[in-house]
């Protein structure tokens, strides 16, 4: 027995608007189990150390368990893939890092695209890294480095942590904003002892990883990497005061599969940004040199869509090969 067009029509109608009402009163009991955060480094690393202190003041705010889960491999492109590929439900959800704005340049072959496949939540947090030099280098400013680097084309040597690391752009971004011919050397393991000893005289670092050896004056900081000088350096210049313009932050935030309902966004969204503005909070982000960066997740996705074309430039001026 077929049913008459207009039953038909009528059927599928409230059908359809049986599924929102649903999908509304299911967003509003999130979360109903644990939830999991993917992250693309190791434990330990910057990204799983900002994963770990959202994720229980998230597990208290909304009364179930946040997870911080460690899927470690090709630049953090292992763990967006887990997250690309999951369910749009809610209880995966994806680390961002400025990593993942490089990655959508420097890989050829991805399965995946970061702002297509991934629903902006909200960002964390976002940290300076600082320019430091060895102690044996006569430069004392950003000008003066820059006369000595321009003096001394080809022979001063920089470190990073592999091609597309957050110290490789960092350096990348100078280099193409002032003119200098730094020599890029990749280490796949730390570079300190070789930075300390002399062999290498520059890094663009993490304050965290950094701070302890200017402080001793083991290193030289020059300067800082955000627009304006950080309250754990605060007699250290912003890059930006010599070179304008110049910025190359360390960022995180949260993403989530594609088709996540909005309800379930917001609500995440709500849940980040109130747990940002605790004080506690706040205080433990400053003692690791950081400070919580809120955003809506409309505010959140156009930030990354800006930082995917910023490092896209610098890729192409470096000559950064996809890999």
């Amino acid at each position: 027995m077929k049913l008459a067009r207009r039953s038909f029509l009528h059927l599928a109608a409230a059908s359809a608007a049986l599924s929102a009402a649903n999908r509304v009163a299911w967003a509003r009991d999130y979360p109903r189990r644990p939830v999991r955060i993917v992250v693309g480094f190791r434990a330990g690393s910057a990204t799983d150390v900002d994963a770990r202190l959202i994720a229980q003041p998230l597990s208290e705010r909304l009364g179930k368990q946040f997870i911080v889960d460690d899927r470690p491999g090709a630049g953090g492109n292992i763990a967006a893939e887990t997250v690309v590929t999951a369910a749009s439900d809610g209880y995966t959800l994806l680390l961002m890092s400025v990593g993942n704005a490089v990655n959508a340049t420097l890989y050829r072959k991805l399965n995946f695209d970061i702002v297509r496949d991934i629903a902006p939540v909200g960002a964390t947090m976002r940290t300076a890294s600082v320019m430091v030099v060895n102690p044996s280098v006569p430069a004392k400013t950003i000008p003066e480095f820059i006369a000595y680097a321009k003096a001394n084309a080809g022979k001063v040597n920089y470190a990073s942590g592999g091609y597309g690391s957050a110290p490789n752009m960092a350096a990348e971004l100078f280099k193409m904003m002032t003119g200098v011919n730094l020599v890029h050397v990749p280490y796949s393991s730390s570079p300190m002892p070789d930075l300390l000893s002399g062999q290498i005289q520059v890094f663009f670092t993490p304050l965290p990883a950094t701070i302890s050896f200017v402080r001793n004056g083991k290193l030289r900081a020059l300067g800082v990497t955000s627009a304006v000088r950080s309250d754990a350096l605060p007699d250290v210049p912003a890059i930006a005061e010599f070179v304008p313009g110049y910025v190359a932050n360390v960022w995180h935030g949260i993403g989530a599969p594609r088709r996540t309902p909005g309800g379930i966004v917001t609500e995440l969204n709500q849940a980040i940004n109130a747990v940002l503005a605790d004080p506690t909070i706040k205080q433990r982000y400053a003692n690791l040199g950081a400070e919580p960066m809120p955003m809506t997740p409309d505010a959140f996705g156009k930030f990354v869509v800006a930082e995917i074309a910023k490092w896209a430039k610098v890729i192409k001026f470096a000559g950064i090969k996809p890999i």
